[in-house]
């Protein structure tokens, strides 16, 4: 690894340092509101759904698969993060961190939060957001990594 590299490397890893700081923070206050992050929304959300349906959206298409979903995206942080703090070699990391968090947030809600609900289906949602995240991380450090070779490898 040349000098430039580790440079990229580090300036890299600090900024997921500080990225991964102001997103547990959010996740925080996300997950241990004390009542639905989504309840001045849900309105909101079923009418839309209600429009799709009628314009031939498939009726699986429901408010739970957008919860779902939204769960998996609220935890790619997880894994895209982690991956770059452990490196990609340990992917798997970010996955069990991602699945420990999740747990630990539905836990807390289940014992101090009446307003919510505490699912290991949010559990399997968040967990499926970490893996993508660290699938994703592993092949973009994977591409930047092959390109940099490339590019400071000596002309044949």
């Amino acid at each position: 690894m040349n000098a430039l590299t580790k440079r990229r490397h580090a300036v890299l890893r600090r900024a997921a340092w500080w990225l991964s700081a102001v997103y547990l923070v959010a996740l925080t206050l996300i997950a241990l509101w004390p009542t639905p992050v989504d309840r001045g929304a849900s309105g909101t959300i079923t009418s839309l759904l209600a429009r799709l349906h009628a314009h031939g959206v498939p009726g699986w298409v429901n408010y739970q698969l957008v919860e779902f979903t939204a769960n998996i995206a609220l935890f790619l942080p997880v894994g895209l993060l982690g991956v770059v703090l452990v490196g990609a070699n340990r992917w798997w990391w970010a996955v069990v961190a991602g699945f420990a968090v999740s747990s630990l947030i539905e836990l807390s809600q289940l014992v101090f939060l009446p307003g919510r609900f505490a699912t290991p289906v949010d559990v399997l949602a968040n967990t499926t957001g970490a893996v993508f995240g660290a699938l994703l991380a592993t092949l973009l450090l994977d591409a930047v990594t092959t390109r940099d070779r490339h590019q400071h490898s000596p002309a044949a």
